[in-house]
C-alpha cells in the first residue's frame, strides 16, 4: 500500500474542488430555473404556494376554501397556476391609499 501525503497544491485536490464547484453551480441553477411548464403556464404545488407566501399550509387551504386562490385539484394533487398566485398578491398589496391610510382588501 503506497501511502502518501496530499497537500493543497496537489492537482487532483484542485480537480476536486473545481468539479466540486461545478456541481453547485448546476444545483443552484436547478433550483432557480421554472419548472416546466403546461400550455405555457407554470404550476406551483403546495408546498411551493406556502413558502413563497411565507405561510402555514392551514392558512393556504383555509384561502382555498374561502375561494380567495384558485387551485386545481389532480388526483390528490393540488396546483396553483403561477399567474394566480402573482394576481393575489397584486390584488392583496398595500399600495392603494385612501386619506395617507393604507387600506386593507
Amino acid at each position: 500500500m503506497n501511502n502518501s501525503i496530499i497537500s493543497k497544491d496537489d492537482k487532483r485536490i484542485s480537480a476536486l474542488f473545481q468539479r466540486m464547484e461545478y456541481l453547485s453551480d448546476k444545483i443552484e441553477n436547478s433550483v432557480r430555473t421554472p419548472k416546466t411548464k403546461f400550455g405555457g403556464e407554470q404550476y406551483l404545488t403546495n408546498k411551493e404556494v406556502s413558502r413563497l407566501l411565507r405561510i402555514s399550509n392551514g392558512s393556504l387551504q383555509t384561502y382555498r376554501m374561502e375561494g380567495k386562490i384558485p387551485f386545481y385539484r389532480i388526483g390528490g394533487k393540488i396546483l396553483y397556476r403561477a399567474s394566480d398566485i402573482d394576481r393575489f398578491l397584486e390584488n392583496h398589496s398595500e399600495k392603494k391609499q385612501t386619506n395617507g391610510y393604507f387600506t386593507h382588501i
